[in-house]
């Protein structure tokens, strides 16, 4: 069972790190194309604001690559340095995309208010998990239960990955319909922000499927050890 869970856990690892090196490829691809609107990152991500009567969602400008997020706490679109400055295709899908939560968020989209409210949960369980996990396997056969609470913490990290997918898969659905209805981009650059979303989409479903076999893994562990 341990070698085909690692067989598994490799070649997820492994799908992981192909897509999020695809994904930076397809975001540094399409920075190399512009938009005919010639319109910035923020530009992008006040209009689309506007669009949907947004008034109370600020837009700055963060720091790294591709760390761009929206934070519903503090109604703010925080985008990276080359998607608030750039003017091309990639920059406009992704601060779009951005702008997908907050539009998620005005209309009271029910997913991503339980994946809001799950975030306090999930960052005290995802701070303990890794040592939890570890006394979890060095105590497997005198103290199963730490097992059992140790695959609690997992769930509801598992759970939260899960929740996610909706939330992502739908923001990059209104960023595109924007995209498309404003006229920002069209044709060839709609196509090339749809790839680029897409590609997005896809680190999410794997960091989901990795967090599931984790999941599974561990309850066959304790499964096992309580038959012991």
């Amino acid at each position: 069972m341990d070698l085909f869970y690692w067989v598994i856990a490799g070649g997820l690892s492994l799908i992981g790190f192909l897509v999020s090196n695809k994904l930076k490829g397809k975001f540094q691809h399409y920075s190399q194309f512009g938009l005919r609107a010639n319109l910035s990152g923020a530009e992008v991500a006040a209009n689309m604001l506007r669009y949907y009567g947004i008034t109370d969602v600020k837009i700055t400008m963060g720091q790294g690559f591709l760390s761009d997020h929206y934070n519903p706490l503090t109604k703010t679109v925080n985008l990276s340095p080359d998607v608030y400055q750039g003017r091309s295709i990639s920059a406009a899908a992704v601060a779009a995309h951005e702008c997908g939560h907050a539009v998620q968020h005005a209309n009271a989209y029910a997913w991503l208010q339980l994946r809001s409210t799950l975030v306090p949960v999930v960052n005290v369980a995802a701070s303990a998990q890794q040592w939890l996990l570890i006394l979890a396997f060095v105590l497997l056969n005198s103290f199963p239960q730490l097992m059992l609470l140790t695959i609690i913490v997992f769930a509801v990290t598992t759970l939260f990955s899960l929740i996610t997918l909706p939330v992502e898969f739908d923001a990059s659905r209104r960023a595109l319909v924007w995209l498309d209805e404003s006229g920002v981009a069209s044709g060839a650059e709609y196509d090339g922000a749809k790839d680029a979303l897409k590609w997005a989409a896809m680190t999410y479903v794997s960091a989901a499927l990795s967090s599931l076999v984790m999941l599974a893994y561990l309850v066959l562990r304790y499964v096992g050890a309580s038959r012991n």
